[in-house]
């Protein structure tokens, strides 16, 4: 029988089929742009059940409310088409995912996983939905099964040191991102588990000096993992107060790509956030971002989106704010499986981001305070999450709560001691705390 190319057998014959299969796979495990080529002719192969399974996963992935609609006639597709029983199985992920069954979809892709862990595909399609379920032991479980037998297949390792990374597992991230690189040192998510660790450890300039070395291999890539790893070395730009550059980076890369994806949009809300926040200032920028994510509507598909686009359309003053937020209290009333992160999580998160874009920096820092504890459960990496934190934090200063802010800052200098807009901003809360010998030290940590 035709094997892909990870070696699992297929029943398509064709070579346009086989090669556009072939295209998706490695496009998807190494975010290159080839995983859309089937798109150009799966409806011409209506009998392949494995070409109409990956196309509804393309559409899956628009993260928007229209996915499901877009997917579905590929869904009906592969459900109808004969096909092995592994290229069934992945046609069933599909219907459980249109259907916005997460549970089950996750379920199956580990039923895929334990009988063919040679299916990348299905192991990095779960650890996808685990992430946006905060289930960072689930990751590193679903990455495991592809060994030992993809111990030599690229892009393995650099899904399983990010499922390291997630559980806080910093010495084994490390070592198996190094590992991936050493069989393909152009993967793109191997580079961003490595930033991920050395961004926890407060490895700064190591981080600036890894991640310029290997940007030019982000060249090419899909707008999501290019824009996501130059946001990643923007971070620690902003860390040593290279504003000039992070300012370079989203202009040249962050927001440059796809700008009506959920993807880019996220990072540039998370990015200009954290420039301002680090006192640098972003212009008239908020604006052009804000108005993508107006278009979008009403979008309630993933409480970590939402709260970002919530976070933009406040900022910009715009009217669509307060539909959106209607939206995301609509939301919280509807039973699924995620309801309790929608209701507990992201309503608290919501009002607050409200509060704090009306002035109210105490309502703000309360809704969220209630929700940071639980944050992980809707989804994103504790990098990324960071943001929630960083906009908590400044509503108490805005409140007033310095005290509190002191020991928030303290322990984020656990694991970026020399950070410039950290130090800086320590220095400021302890003259106003009446502190002025730990006013000095922030500042001479930092040769202020």
């Amino acid at each position: 029988m035709t094997t892909e190319q990870l070696g699992n057998p297929i029943s398509d014959r064709d070579p346009q089929v086989i090669a556009g299969l072939n295209d998706f796979i490695q496009g998807f495990l190494a975010y290159q742009t080839q995983a859309v080529t089937l798109l150009g002719f799966v409806d011409d192969h209506p009998e392949s059940c494995l070409t109409n399974t990956y196309a509804g996963f393309l559409w899956m992935f628009l993260e928007a409310p229209e996915a499901p609609e877009k997917a579905a006639p590929y869904r009906d597709r592969a459900l109808a088409a004969a096909g092995t029983p592994r290229e069934r199985a992945n046609a069933q992920v599909l219907a459980a995912w249109v259907a916005g069954d997460i549970p089950l979809t996750i379920r199956l892709c580990e039923e895929i996983a334990r009988a063919y862990p040679s299916d990348l595909v299905a192991i990095k399609l779960a650890q996808y939905h685990l992430f946006n379920l905060g289930d960072a032991a689930g990751m590193l479980r679903l990455a495991l099964h592809a060994l030992p037998e993809g111990d030599t297949a690229p892009y393995v390792h650099g899904m399983i040191a990010f499922g390291y990374e997630q559980c806080h597992l910093m010495q084994e991230a490390e070592a198996a991102a190094r590992r991936a690189l050493q069989i393909e040192p152009s993967d793109p998510w191997a580079h961003h588990a490595l930033a991920h660790v050395m961004l926890t450890q407060g490895r700064i300039d190591e981080g600036i000096a890894f991640m310029e070395s290997v940007a030019p291999m982000w060249e090419g890539l899909n707008s999501f993992m290019h824009t996501h790893n130059w946001w990643h070395l923007a971070l620690f730009y902003i860390s040593r107060d290279r504003q000039t550059d992070a300012l370079r980076v989203y202009d040249a890369h962050v927001w440059a790509c796809e700008k009506d994806y959920s993807q880019d949009q996220v990072g540039a809300v998370s990015l200009l956030a954290r420039l301002e926040f680090a006192g640098i200032d972003v212009g008239d920028r908020w604006q052009e971002v804000a108005a993508r994510i107006a278009a979008r509507g009403a979008d309630t598909v993933s409480p970590f989106l939402t709260l970002q686009y919530l976070y933009a359309l406040c900022v910009a003053g715009v009217p669509e704010a307060e539909a959106l937020m209607a939206a995301i209290e609509a939301r919280a009333q509807e039973p699924s499986h995620d309801q309790a992160a929608w209701a507990e999580v992201a309503l608290p998160s919501a009002r607050g981001i409200v509060a704090r874009a009306a002035g109210d920096m105490a309502t703000a820092a309360r809704e969220l305070g209630r929700a940071l504890p639980r944050m992980g459960e809707i989804g994103g990496s504790h990098a990324q999450r960071d943001f929630f934190e960083q906009v908590h934090l400044d509503a108490l200063i805005g409140a007033g709560a310095l005290s509190t802010a002191q020991q928030v800052l303290e322990m984020r200098r656990t694991y970026d001691p020399m950070g410039i807009p950290l130090n800086r901003q320590l220095a400021q809360i302890y003259r106003q705390l009446g502190l002025p010998q730990q006013a000095q030290a922030a500042l001479e940590r930092i040769g202020g």
